[in-house]
């Protein structure tokens, strides 16, 4: 599994903290979220797809295939791209 964010739709809500504080933050800088880990354990797993049903902007997108892991889209926690953008996984 691994947790894809798309930033440039983030507004901040908090509910992916508030639903898996282990796996979402938000930054102090603007508070949009920051995803802590971008593969989660098994046990944080059910935590993740919560997460991403109940953003009110569907920021989140959880790919179940274990391939994502391997070459995925997306980067590092430095951004996934220069800005962060669609689908970089943080």
């Amino acid at each position: 599994m691994q947790i894809r964010i798309d930033r440039t739709r983030c507004r901040g809500a908090g509910q992916c903290v508030l639903s898996a504080p282990g796996l979402f933050d938000q930054s102090e800088e603007d508070g949009l979220v920051v995803v802590l880990e971008a593969t989660p354990p098994p046990e944080l797993r059910d935590a993740a797809r919560r997460a991403a049903a109940l953003c009110p902007n569907a920021v989140i997108r959880v790919v179940e295939s274990e391939g994502a892991a391997n070459g995925g889209e997306g980067g590092d926690e430095g951004g996934g791209g220069a800005d962060g953008g669609p689908d970089a996984a943080h």
